[in-house]
């Protein structure tokens, strides 16, 4: 059985292209291969009533990021900061890299 592929990793800066955050931009937090989601710093934000324990001394309401699809999301390329897809190419010394579409830059 071969592994779901996500084209984005973590640390990316990624653009939000469908759901209620659509035109949001963040970082890849966490990438979640298995399922094919991504979390994204400020995006997609829910609110959990969380009791207290030993990592959060303080119960109440909690604001934080769920996940979402990684096909919701579209890599920013960081030469030409615009949103772009993805290409593959083997470079010289036998390296795969991603390439940005728009301006053909390396963007690994």
């Amino acid at each position: 059985m071969t592994r779901p592929k996500v084209h984005v990793r973590k640390g990316d800066t990624v653009v939000v292209i469908a759901g209620k955050d659509k035109g949001k931009k963040g970082k890849v937090l966490r990438v979640i291969p298995s399922e094919q989601r991504v979390i994204v710093e400020g995006v997609n934000k829910v609110k959990r009533h969380m009791r207290p324990n030993p990592q959060l001394q303080q119960g109440g309401i909690i604001e934080k990021e769920a996940p979402l699809h990684s096909s919701n999301v579209m890599l920013v390329c960081t030469k030409c900061d615009r949103p772009t897809r993805i290409g593959r190419r083997i470079l010289a010394d036998g390296r795969k890299v991603r390439v940005c579409k728009k301006c053909g830059e390396v963007i690994d």
